[in-house]
């Protein structure tokens, strides 16, 4: 399959659509070919977006149910201090080298297939971790939901510019909220799901898997429609071939891979160490933990309005210096009083955090066709996760060996330099394939 037929997953592809959420050109949904009804045309779209909603539910939930429970874990499997910790920069490096092989796998079977095999992968990982025995077969089959995640966190975006091109911040504010939302009920509620459960953390690690289940059935109905939506789509009217793109040679792809990269390490030492940091300043640990959840929930509604808010403005440059300036303070504050504004530095770094969303909106808006975004979204995850590892293994590093959290803040303090420069080059309207 040429890089042309991702198109085939959605409607859209082909014809150089515009960056904003007016209504783009033509159908926004698969017109019917011969032998199929126009009541497909109508409700397939509806499936598309609760496949959507459904797999971003599903992408940190095995990761952030396996940290509240990680104490857990570590007595049950023997599991030692040191291979506990590198459990916290597995994710990051699963993302980084798995992410890569998604656009060769999508263009091999179609990005719904990949999707809904990464599903599966989920649900099998999940399941089957905690009863594996031993710490390789966790370590294994946690790999495993991992490749199903980095895999689907690079075809997102291109599944949203193909089936929504006019669409681009809307769905992707929704696909956002829902990955903001299952990240933060799987931090909340594994505890007292453990404990309804029988107190057993393998059950309740398990649990999970049950929602990765249902998330594979939209897309396994999305992947039997595919063949008949590529037949429709070659009896229309021919695409002019897409000239290939060398995503290393665009400066705008650099930019928006460490741009992604610097967001993503900001929020791996906001979620690892920013209940130790207030902990150390006095504030109780059952406090700590709220102030993580107010940080984290924050995304759930700023994911969905601030796509939308991006796709409206040529340059998103002035959203990313906000959310640095957010991130900035939210530091300052932290190294000035972080018992006394506790509350207040935990809502700045939540807006801060949302980096995430807008950088994901911006690889939806800066390729004209969904075979640029999904080369554009692999090369930025996978060299944006790279960047990450070494940020929160840094801060505790700098912890250890200075005895307080001065030189540690100053860090995170000093990457939001970088990152609003580069975030600021990357928000610059302008797209790939006129830079290769």
């Amino acid at each position: 399959m040429a890089d042309d037929d991702l198109a085939t997953l959605g409607p859209a592809a082909g014809p150089r659509t515009t960056s904003t959420d007016r209504p783009a050109e033509g159908p926004q949904h698969p017109l019917p070919g011969p032998g199929h009804a126009a009541p497909a045309g109508r409700w397939l779209p509806r499936l598309v977006i609760a496949g959507l909603v459904l797999a971003a539910l599903n992408l940190r939930p095995a990761i952030t149910s396996l940290g509240a429970l990680l104490e857990e874990v570590r007595a049950g499997l023997g599991m030692s201090g040191t291979v506990a910790g590198l459990l916290t920069s597995v994710p990051a490096l699963c993302f980084a080298a798995f992410g890569i092989a998604a656009p060769r796998l999508a263009r091999r079977w179609g990005p719904g297939a990949i999707v809904c095999a990464g599903m599966a992968a989920i649900t099998v990982g999940v399941v089957a971790r905690p009863y594996l025995g031993g710490t390789g077969s966790f370590l294994a089959a946690s790999a495993l939901a991992l490749a199903g995640i980095a895999v689907s966190n690079v075809l997102m975006p291109v599944v949203i510019k193909s089936w929504f091109p006019g669409r681009v911040g809307s769905m992707t504010g929704l696909y956002s909220m829902a990955l903001a939302l299952g990240t933060s009920l799987a931090a909340a509620l594994t505890v007292p799901m453990t404990e309804a459960l029988g107190g057993s953390w393998r059950t309740g690690l398990a649990v999970w898997g049950a929602l990765a289940a249902v998330a594979v059935l939209p897309w396994l109905v999305v992947v039997r429609q595919r063949r008949a939506l590529a037949g429709a789509a070659g009896s229309s009217a021919a695409r002019p071939p897409e000239a290939p793109v060398r995503i290393t040679s665009s400066p705008t792809a650099w930019a928006l891979a460490v741009f992604f990269g610097l967001q993503a390490t900001a929020a791996y030492i906001t979620m690892g160490w920013m209940p130790q940091i207030f902990r150390d300043a006095g504030v109780s640990a059952g406090t700590a933990g709220v102030l993580l959840a107010v940080t984290m929930a924050m995304g759930v509604p700023l994911s969905f309005v601030l796509p939308r808010l991006a796709t409206r403005m040529r340059h998103q440059g002035p959203l990313v210096v906000l959310l640095g300036l957010c991130g900035l303070a939210g530091y300052t504050g932290l190294w000035l009083a972080p018992a006394a504004g506790a509350w207040a530095w935990a809502l700045l770094m939540g807006i801060s955090n949302c980096a995430f969303p807008l950088a994901l909106t911006m690889i939806g808006m800066r390729s004209t066709s969904s075979a640029g975004v999904v080369k554009l979204s692999a090369f930025a995850q996978s060299v944006g996760y790279l960047i990450s590892i070494p940020g929160p293994l840094l801060v505790g590093t700098l912890y250890q060996h200075s005895g307080g959290w001065g030189l540690p803040i100053a860090l995170m303090a000093g990457l939001m330099v970088p990152q609003i420069a580069v975030g600021v080059l990357a928000g610059r309207d302008r797209r790939i394939e006129d830079e290769a």
